[in-house]
């Protein structure tokens, strides 16, 4: 917030298994010792009250839907060019032209008109049931109170321009503790918990997507803080992360304002077993630079790797296991070669 002259922020962390709340932290934040100071919108938990347009970090679940319709797999192409697509009188563009991608590389690039082309075959019953299944438009179930259920408009009032927006993220609001639970759920093998603020909390997980399904969209967020993505500063060394960036602008006076933003990262780690989820949300970051991946991306990298290590959740990087492994197979030799057994 400091480094970007932004007004505020928001981070969840969840336990991925359990659904608990590990952390929550909201900025600007309040001192209960400094009364004459707070205000309405410092004491407030606004990770849980306040709604803001997911922008891309929307579109994991936009292509949830489209691969349950059967008419996508992860390696289907679509034609993205010339990187802009009209709506009605507006026009989308992407940041780039990136002319044919398959599903798994409109998430990588975060293509627009790729996931607008992908709503557009979707069914919008389908659509609709997906978000709601990952808990959009109603309150988590967390307890907290004043929680927002944010706003999913019913399938039945989608027109060509509102189908098109929900692929790729407007037309619908959210709390950053409702992304990160549905987040959570799809690092939890499509298995949804409400998330809890008491441990060993009775939250009984319920199961909105296939396991197959879910892995196959892990692996695309994977792709997004790899070598060709978006948001590579939010990998965390010696783990393999997975997550979206999202870039909104913030709406006021019956349209959106010019060159006010809200910039989010919502992921997950360890890929291989996922243990936790984490939601970045920063608003109104100042300078000319807003996009999620260089300022969120940044903050959930930081976040997530020093919960790793504290946790002592294990690395599972492939260079890392295979440097283990090679290690391991080193000793083993040396021993068989004295004749010594050996504990790896």
């Amino acid at each position: 917030i400091l480094e970007h002259q932004a007004s505020g922020g928001s981070v969840v962390v969840m336990d991925v298994p359990t659904g608990e709340i590990l952390a929550m932290v909201n900025q600007p934040s309040y001192n209960p010792n400094q009364r004459d100071r707070q205000r309405g919108s410092t004491v407030r938990n606004r990770a849980a009250t306040d709604v803001f347009e997911p922008g891309s970090t929307i579109k994991p679940f936009t292509v949830i839907a489209a691969l349950e319709s059967g008419k996508f797999t992860p390696t289907t192409k679509v034609e993205t060019s010339p990187g802009q697509i009209a709506i009605g009188t507006y026009l989308v563009k992407d940041i780039r032209n990136f002319g044919l991608l398959d599903v798994t590389g409109i998430i990588t690039k975060s293509s627009n008109v790729g996931s607008i082309k992908l709503g557009r075959e979707i069914d919008s019953e389908a659509h609709y049931d997906v978000l709601r299944r990952f808990g959009f438009g109603a309150i988590t179930g967390s307890g907290f109170p004043g929680e927002s259920p944010g706003v999913l408009p019913d399938y039945r009032r989608w027109g060509p321009v509102e189908k098109a927006a929900l692929s790729y993220g407007y037309g619908l609001s959210v709390t950053p503790l409702q992304l990160a639970t549905a987040y959570a759920a799809l690092a939890n093998g499509g298995r949804m918990r409400a998330p809890t603020f008491v441990k060993g909390g009775a939250n009984p997980e319920a199961s909105v997507i296939d396991p197959a399904l879910a892995e196959q969209v892990l692996a695309m967020l994977e792709t997004v803080t790899g070598p060709a993505g978006t948001s590579r500063q939010a990998a965390v060394p010696y783990y393999r992360v997975g997550g979206k960036s999202g870039t909104s602008r913030k709406a006021g006076g019956g349209g959106y304002q010019d060159k006010r933003y809200i910039s989010l990262f919502a992921g997950l780690a360890p890929v291989s077993a996922p243990r936790l989820a984490c939601v970045v949300v920063i608003n109104d970051p100042s300078g000319g630079v807003y996009y999620g991946g260089l300022i969120s991306a940044p903050v959930f990298g930081r976040v997530i790797g020093g919960a790793l290590r504290l946790m002592d959740v294990p690395p599972d990087s492939p260079l890392l296991m295979e440097a283990a492994r090679s290690a391991e197979e080193e000793i083993e030799a040396a021993a068989e070669s004295v004749g010594e057994p050996t504990t790896p």
